[in-house]
């Protein structure tokens, strides 16, 4: 029950993201270039739409991960789980500073690791964007 209630926003944020995208690449140029090139509705999605509604998708996955962490402190005290949300809440109610900055870094630490690994998921997703040396 506490994954449902943390996951249920988070897709529907994506699930949106993902509808939006592939409608708006429904008139694209390389999809009707597709299409008349005989190629079945299922390989044009596959191949074309999907890959490139995904950029939008990924680029939403680092905030919502932070979303996803910082809403955990909520979750834990509604359903009473002992986790790192609520030793941190607790730390601020005891005036534990070293601690809550200790949690804030690691906090941190977890939404920049997050965010590199959506910017390198960009390179395998289109493969216009690459590292240069």
């Amino acid at each position: 029950m506490p994954t449902f209630c943390l996951a249920l926003g988070t897709i529907a944020v994506i699930a949106r993201m993902m509808r939006t995208s592939m409608v708006e690449l429904e008139n694209a140029d390389f999809i009707k270039t597709a299409r008349s090139k005989g190629l079945k509705k299922y390989k044009i999605v596959l191949r074309h739409q999907i890959r490139n509604a995904l950029l939008p998708v990924v680029t939403l996955l680092g905030p919502i991960s932070a979303v996803l962490l910082t809403g955990t402190f909520v979750v834990e005290s509604i359903f009473n789980i002992r986790g790192l949300g609520g030793y941190f809440v607790e730390s601020i109610a005891n005036r534990d500073f070293a601690l809550v900055m200790g949690l804030t870094v690691l906090f941190g630490t977890f939404l920049v690791v997050a965010n590199l690994i959506v910017d390198i998921a960009y390179g395998f997703i289109d493969p216009r964007i690459r590292l240069k040396k």
